[in-house]
């Protein structure tokens, strides 16, 4: 039964964040140091209780990092913002509200006066038929190590098939997206995969097959064309078939179909072709750009006042390439979050707003093992020189000791012992999915009896509502 609480009334102005990614976390940070404890109640929604550190997803698929290595606690980092679990599917601009809702199906109504979007995005499939059955996506924890028990499984099957064509399509590998978390996807998962056929007697290392497919006309075009290169050449060494200037048309449970009239018998697609807005973004009635919500060189969302947005939900322009957005990343979000807060907190009388502006820090690719390639400050690095870039970057980006310390032994474990190859089964297939793995069916506006229904497919922690109306959290209960 769905229920309606409201928020502790204040006298104090109210600051709601919506979103715990890089974006939202590093904006509620700042405003912690940069607004008095009395100068505004502070709220932090978000459908976990953690910030995810995404870009090493693939090192959690890959089994070389821990789950939890890379979930940063709220409640540690955070000492002021209350953080209430759930997703804000609904927003009231006029009313100055925002609807809640839980993983249990209850929602609530909370008030704002200033309110922060930092929603992030979710996969972007192009509604390419089949993909959202089949494909498999790498936005989340939950996605990540259901994607190491899938391809574990699929070797298991393949040592234990008799029938040849079975055999060929259990041992073939898909992976579309020759950007970032593509192709690292790629590079990792086929190193995790040639290690692991040792202890299948019945399986080869020649048998297992990864394809990397893209549209685009060469892989990493961020990194330019020599680290593009380099990666490249990593990817063939190892085995894999890089196939540019080819789109997937259609996905089933058995095959892939691609562009160039190619079908490639498999089980597996790993879909990493971007990212698109948040889904609550269409729901606002508000302009966008690209599919990103509008906003100003100060992160304000013009014609909604005391509105803020940035991150991957928003069209955040770029001052140092007039005409352009700046990019859907992780260091541009971090960026903007801190800038956010500064600008929030300006609108309620502390201090001075100022518009964003960056300087491009580079960027680092981890391919597993001793190869990556990495550009910071516009230096090319590749091999081992790139793999210190990369790494000693995500060590400096994570922001708890305790995470980069348990990170750093997961890797010196990985170079020193057998990977461990079991299953974890925390998901069921047809929780898999891109879209139920993502929620973005909650934002379609269902009636309120439907909503408990798409709620149960939230694996998030439960919560239960304490006297003041807000969550309060209850042991996680993995299913």
């Amino acid at each position: 039964m769905t229920s309606h609480e409201g928020t502790t009334p204040t006298s104090r102005p109210t600051v709601l964040v919506v979103g715990s990614g890089f974006a939202g976390f590093h904006c509620m940070r700042r405003l912690e140091k940069h607004l008095p404890p009395d100068a505004a109640e502070l709220l932090l929604a978000s459908s976990a209780d953690y910030l995810l550190y995404s870009p090493l997803l693939p090192n959690v698929a890959a089994g070389v990092v821990e789950p939890r290595h890379i979930a940063v606690g709220l409640h540690a980092a955070l000492r002021r913002a209350k953080v209430l679990l759930g997703h804000v599917v609904a927003v009231d601009l006029q009313g100055r509200s925002a609807t809640l809702l839980r993983a249990d199906g209850s929602t609530s109504e909370l008030a704002w006066d200033r309110l922060v979007l930092a929603p992030g995005g979710v996969s972007r499939t192009f509604d390419t038929p089949g993909v959202a059955e089949h494909g498999l996506g790498l936005k989340t924890l939950a996605e990540a190590t259901y994607l190491r028990d899938h391809v574990l499984r699929e070797l298991l099957n393949a040592d234990a098939a008799d029938d040849p064509d079975g055999r060929r399509a259990c041992c073939t590998f898909v992976v579309v997206g020759a950007g970032y978390s593509g192709t690292e996807t790629a590079a990792q998962m086929q190193l995790v995969t040639s290690r692991a056929a040792a202890d299948y007697p019945r399986l080869r290392p020649e048998e297992l097959r990864w394809v990397l497919v893209d549209l685009a006309p060469r892989v990493l075009p961020e990194l330019g064309r020599r680290l593009g290169d380099d990666a490249t050449e990593v990817l063939r060494r190892r085995g894999v078939e890089v196939r540019l200037g080819t789109s997937v048309e259609e996905a089933t449970a058995d095959g892939v179909r691609l562009s160039d009239g190619d079908t490639i018998p498999t089980h597996t697609l790993v879909w990493c072709a971007g990212v698109t807005p948040s889904p609550l973004i269409e729901t606002l009635g508000l302009p966008t750009e690209r599919g990103r919500l509008r906003v100003g060189a100060d992160l304000a969302v013009p014609g909604a006042p005391g509105v803020f947005a940035f991150g991957d939900a928003a069209a955040v322009p770029d001052l140092t390439r007039p005409g352009q957005l700046t990019g859907q990343t992780a260091q541009h979000a971090q960026r903007q979050g801190k800038l956010a807060a500064r600008n929030v907190a300006a609108s309620l009388g502390f201090g001075k707003a100022v518009p964003y502006r960056h300087r491009d820090l580079g960027f680092a690719v981890d391919l597993g093992g001793f190869d990556a390639v990495a550009s910071p400050f516009g230096v090319a690095l590749g091999g081992l020189p790139g793999l210190v870039a990369t790494r000693g970057y995500h060590l400096l980006a994570l922001p708890a000791a305790g995470n980069r310390i348990r990170v750093s032994v997961d890797w010196l474990l990985d170079w020193a012992m057998r990977p461990q190859l079991v299953q974890l089964g925390f998901l069921r297939e047809d929780q898999a999915t891109m879209a139920a793995a993502e929620h973005t069916a909650i934002y379609r506006h269902p009636p309120a009896d439907e909503w408990e229904a798409a709620a149960m497919d939230v694996p998030t922690t439960r919560a239960v509502v304490t006297d003041q109306g807000l969550p309060r959290p209850r042991a996680h209960q993995p299913r």
